[in-house]
């Protein structure tokens, strides 16, 4: 758009804008009637109130596991349930884990104070999650206490086994 136009423009709103100067008139074109029914109030709504109680805790240092998770987080408040990721053939920690509070306000305040803290030389990260991100089997098996299994002995077993007289004769032809 060139100088003139921009010109010629502007001319033509201040022209048409002079034409109907009083905005209230009837006549007024269908771009400058007023708001049928007034101004509108809207409703004042409250602010959704936080209801994430669980909390991921991340970078989980070795030797922190649930008794001592247990031990340190209950100074903030009352912890429903707790849960580190562990591998299912060893029983290590995955060094992450979960833990629900009954308090909202407990779990938001933990979040807050927890994220980044040095603990044994590892930050942890400490983040709230949202109940609609909660998975239903997050939960399961929270207070199973890990039985190592003794592969050794399993072994042991199988290597001791005394094969029936078929497997030998099957094997030595």
């Amino acid at each position: 758009m060139g100088v003139k136009a921009r010109k010629a423009s502007k001319k033509a709103i201040k022209k048409a804008s002079s034409q109907f100067p009083n905005s209230d008139s009837k006549t007024a074109s269908a771009d400058f009637l007023p708001l049928e029914g007034g101004p509108r109030e809207i409703p004042e709504t409250k602010p959704l109130q936080n209801s994430a109680t669980v909390l991921y805790v991340g970078r989980i240092p070795h030797g922190f596991y649930e008794k001592e998770m247990e031990a340190y987080f209950q100074q903030f408040g009352a912890i429903k349930r707790l849960r580190i990721a562990r591998n299912k053939k060893t029983g290590k920690s995955k060094h992450f884990g979960f833990i629900e509070f009954e308090n909202p306000q407990v779990a938001e305040v933990v979040a807050d104070c927890m994220h980044n803290y040095l603990l044994f030389e590892h930050l942890l990260q400490v983040h709230l999650i949202p109940p609609e991100h909660v998975h239903p089997k997050l939960w399961r098996g929270f207070n199973y206490k890990f039985k190592p299994v003794d592969y050794v002995q399993i072994e042991r077993k199988r290597h001791n086994k005394v094969l029936n007289r078929h497997r030998e004769v099957i094997c030595h032809i």
